[in-house]
């Protein structure tokens, strides 16, 4: 246990050398997993890696192929195979915790890290989901709700509106509008917002950020983060400035179209 002055406390390094894995994995994955743990009192693994390694080629590491197996039978229609895309080329980064004393623990530092995508057999079933969650997600629940004895608190002038109304022609032409706040976007749910992205895909191959933030009404930076993840960015060509999805995504988003 070392010392650390300069955050008051101590950091407990015991296991500061151990070798641990980043992935990210699909939101869907996420929460199955989060339910299984919820639902049993005993621990018990959710997922399986299978390595493929050709023995001709041991000492290449290009050579490994990485695939993950959910675990139980009891995961919906959730995909039960991906592929593990893995990469050395990161930041270094270590993974901390925090101890039932409140003190800082070093979990480990990062050796590799996954892309988690749905394999090649599971494409079709993967688009599937992807389609059934969109369908849900474009599903408005209004309510229309009668306002009795307000006495027209409601349809007094806000404060932005004011300057906009005069009491006769002359003061309007001498009027000029008062510009509006810009509006602030709420971030939606990633894995709908995932699936929103990809129903528009399937309306039309390219799309410029401008276009997508006013289809999806999101904040462009939270938007770009997606597009880095799913899309790439056509700098030159014809459709300089769109963004296409990815050669992986584009052929679950065809399969699924074709359906």
């Amino acid at each position: 246990m070392d010392d650390d002055h300069s955050n008051g406390g101590f950091v407990e390094t015991g296991k500061a050398d151990r070798s641990v894995w980043l992935m990210k994995c699909p939101v869907v994955v996420a929460k199955s997993w989060k339910a299984q743990t919820a639902s049993s009192s005993d621990p018990l693994p959710v997922a399986k890696v299978v390595l493929s390694l050709d023995p001709r080629k041991s000492d290449d590491p290009s050579s490994m192929q990485f695939t993950m197996e959910m675990a139980g039978s009891e995961i919906g229609n959730v995909p039960k195979i991906y592929d593990l895309n893995m990469f050395k080329d990161f930041v270094p980064m270590c993974v901390f915790s925090e101890t039932t004393r409140g003190t800082l623990a070093m979990e480990g530092k990062i050796e590799h890290k996954f892309d988690m995508k749905p394999h090649e057999e599971n494409l079709e079933e993967y688009g599937r989901l992807c389609r059934e969650r969109t369908n849900k997600s474009m599903i408005k629940n209004r309510q229309i709700q009668v306002i009795d004895n307000d006495r027209g608190v409601h349809m007094r002038p806000m404060p932005g509106m004011v300057g906009l109304i005069s009491s006769n022609s002359k003061d309007k032409k001498k009027t000029t509008p008062v510009k509006q706040p810009e509006v602030k976007r709420t971030r939606r749910d990633r894995g709908e917002l995932e699936d929103i992205m990809f129903k528009l895909f399937e309306r039309q191959p390219n799309w410029a950020l401008k276009q997508l933030v006013q289809e999806t009404d999101q904040p462009a930076q939270f938007l770009k983060e997606i597009l880095n993840e799913l899309c790439v960015y056509n700098k030159r060509g014809s459709n300089q400035g769109t963004y296409e999805l990815k050669p992986e995504y584009k052929k679950s988003a065809e399969d699924t179209g074709a359906e």
